[in-house]
């Protein structure tokens, strides 16, 4: 009886485990998540990715970096397989106006002015092409100047004054648009798209894309329905583009199918995705492949590329992929963002195509996009950020694709961008393990690289003292007529000739307001470091009749990006005599108070509630003042005690602790009032210490552009 027992228990365990194994093979055959691959499945063309040089003045100092630190920062963007390798590049052009960080100069301040060498936008756009022929080449405006249709930017004057730009750009440069928007995020103008269409075609751009509408979220595509409507619009506009499809408002369902009837594309002409360290890495490409897999965008590109500014900028670090902010030192650092593009920069071209069946949402949390080369090479783009365990991907490769081994790049916590061991599928199938948080890009193509540079040099604060007397940039048109440091917030502050013609001097030069994207304020450049504390800012000063000019001290904040009142002080002076000390504290302080109660009770008397909390601390009027001759104006730190002085007599010394370092400046005009003043022999340095020796360029400071 104990025998028949065991026996038939141990029959019983036998079918248990065999049971359970059997279990245990169905829910790993479960797991497998399978993705069939065929090369002739058709599918989207791919429009590229990258990024947007502009929405600001975005790599200002950029252009001020020593060779070979300058060349190597454009590298890392541009050049291919080697860095971020991005395959599509968005400029904005330059209209005045402030955009974000700041603003750029136009070719045209005014309706009977043309210039092509001003500002570094078209060198950019060499360098860029320089390194990679096959980028694609976009822009559109933010700003333009105020004669644009006298104000109204959508007018027949807004079109050909893109295309007195993009005659320049080929002309001058030898560089053609891809494609234009007709202006960046202010809603529709069924018209303009019209009439820009129309002037490009007539002036011999008729092969440029037309984009529209570039706008924001909350109902940036609604005007895609009334393109069935409008047969003059609906051939006048090439590309359905919009901003941020990445985790707000995707293109529906529906807009997709209407925009497939209409067999136009969908792109992403501004992404963002401002995070930090690998977040930011891994959240790109997320960014990218949910952009096709849920909007169907087929072009995406991020705001923005190289963060040329200065730390006390908006959005001087997130999102971009370089950062380029000590150009005197010639250090720069490349965050985990740049590898977030690699992951599809390296392994893609403009014109390869979305496998149809390849791009898919993983079941365990993650992406995957398959895209193939016109040839049979292609490559598969995954990430796992929402994945909370390991998971398995069987592809099954079918005709028409090659059956090469395939590279495989990864990215996680620990290490960006690395090369794992290739894989070789067997019998036209292979499997991969994909760890959570982690980006793969595998891919038939070769020549893959993680680039670096050795050597950076280490940073260095800001020159001090240092002094700017303009001498050195005998043909400011190969600097841009730019000078080294200075970042214009707000209009143009250019190289030029002094009005009495003994030199070179710096000079506001936008006459009028402008089209600006953002709230205006009034003209004012940048310079230094935030943590000058005690010190003095002095420049010669040229009004012309009606100016008001200043200098600017303690500045520790330009604005939050739409918007540019700053926080700190600054010594205006009228043509009339009147001489004020100003305190402003921008827009948003009040969120931003710290200190102890008593403190901030002190802070919210010192500053009223006007707009920009602009608060006069001291004022004076001059009797020896008088437009079309030079004065000197200076403002000097002391602890709380601050002190102007007008052609090195004090006039005025008042009491302020709102703010206790920050950075210098030069600020022009007042309210709306249009001021073109002079500057000259801009000087920084310690109280009362002795004048130092003009600053000159370091080793390697190079103009950007070549006098021809």
């Amino acid at each position: 009886m104990k025998v028949i027992f065991n026996s038939v228990l141990l029959i019983l365990l036998l079918f248990y485990f065999k049971s359970n194994a059997q279990q245990k093979r169905i829910m790993y055959q479960d797991s497998v998540q399978t993705v069939k691959l065929q090369g002739n499945a058709g599918g989207k063309r791919f429009d590229g990715i990258g990024v947007v040089n502009g929405g600001g003045a975005t790599s200002v100092l950029l252009k001020d970096y020593p060779e070979p630190q300058r060349s190597q920062i454009l590298d890392l963007l541009y050049k291919p397989k080697f860095g971020a390798s991005v395959s599509a590049l968005l400029v904005e052009i330059p209209g005045d106006g402030n955009s974000t960080q700041g603003s750029m100069p136009s070719h045209m301040h005014t309706r009977n002015d043309l210039d092509y060498s001003r500002g570094y936008t078209w060198w950019i756009l060499q360098e860029a092409k320089k390194r990679n022929p096959d980028l694609t080449l976009d822009a559109t405006a933010w700003s333009a100047p105020g004669w644009v249709g006298n104000g109204n930017f959508w007018s027949q004057d807004a079109a050909d004054y893109y295309v007195k730009w993009l005659q320049g750009l080929r002309k001058v440069y030898g560089l053609e648009l891809d494609a234009i928007g007709c202006r960046n995020e202010k809603g529709f103008d069924y018209n303009f798209a019209k009439t820009l269409r129309s002037t490009l075609d007539a002036n011999g751009f008729e092969k440029i894309k037309l984009h529209a509408f570039d706008d924001w979220p909350k109902g940036k595509v609604d005007f895609v329905k009334d393109l069935f409507k409008d047969e003059q619009l609906r051939k006048s506009i090439d590309i359905i583009s919009a901003h941020v499809f990445y985790e707000v408002d995707t293109a529906s369902q529906q807009v997709q199918e209407m925009a497939q009837k209409l067999d136009k594309p969908i792109w992403n002409t501004e992404d963002h995705v401002y995070k930090k360290g690998f977040d930011c890495l891994i959240s790109i490409v997320e960014c990218f492949n949910r952009n096709f897999i849920q909007s169907g965008a087929t072009k995406i590109v991020n705001w923005y590329d190289i963060a040329g500014v200065y730390p006390i900028e908006p959005y001087s670090e997130d999102p971009a992929a370089v950062l380029a902010q000590s150009p005197w030192s010639g250090h720069y650092q490349v965050r985990e963002a740049l590898w977030g593009y690699a992951h599809y920069g390296q392994f893609s071209k403009v014109g390869w195509q979305y496998l149809n069946g390849g791009s898919v949402n993983l079941k365990g949390g993650g992406t995957l996009v398959t895209l193939k080369s016109p040839a049979k090479d292609y490559s598969i783009i995954i990430e796992t950020k929402n994945a909370k365990a390991p998971q398995k991907i069987r592809f099954q490769i079918g005709e028409g694709l090659s059956l090469k081994q395939l590279c495989v790049w990864r990215s996680n916590e620990k290490e960006h961008f690395v090369q794992q061991a290739g894989i070789k599928p067997t019998k036209g199938t292979f499997t991969l393990t994909l760890e959570p948080n982690s980006v793969y890009s595998l891919s038939t193509t070769t020549g893959q690289q993680k680039g670096s540079f050795a050597n950076i040099p280490d940073s260095k604060p800001f020159p001090f003292p240092y002094y700017e007397t303009f001498e050195q940039y005998s043909l400011p048109k190969v600097w841009g007529y730019l000078p080294r440091y200075t970042a214009d917030i707000v209009d143009a502050f250019e190289i030029t000739e002094r009005p009495d013609k003994k030199g070179k001097c710096l000079r506001q030069v936008v006459p009028d307001a402008t089209n600006s994207w953002a709230p205006d304020w009034r003209p004012y450049s940048i310079l230094g470091d935030a943590q000058w504390k005690d010190y003095e800012v002095s420049a010669d000063v040229y009004l012309n009749a009606g100016d008001i000019v200043g200098v600017m001290g303690r500045v520790n904040h330009v604005g939050t990006g739409y918007g540019f009142i700053p926080k700190g002080y600054y010594l205006q002076l009228e043509d009339n005599g009147k001489c004020r000390i100003i305190v402003t504290r921008g827009k948003g302080n009040k969120k931003e108070l710290t200190g102890d109660a008593e403190q901030q009770a002190i802070i919210r008397k010192q500053n009223d509630e006007s707009v920009g909390g602009e608060k006069v601390l001291g004022e004076i009027q001059l009797s020896n003042i008088s437009h079309s001759q030079w004065h000197n104006l200076k403002l000097q730190f002391e602890g709380s005690i601050i002190s102007a002085f007008v052609d090195e007599k004090q006039v005025l010394q008042v009491t302020d602790s709102l703010y206790i370092q920050g950075m210098a400046g030069l600020i022009a005009g007042g309210g709306k009032k249009p001021s073109t003043p002079f500057f000259d022999n801009l000087l920084i340095k310690g109280r009362n210490a002795p004048v130092p020796k003009p600053s000159l360029a370091a080793p390697g400071q190079l103009p950007i552009y070549i006098v021809k």
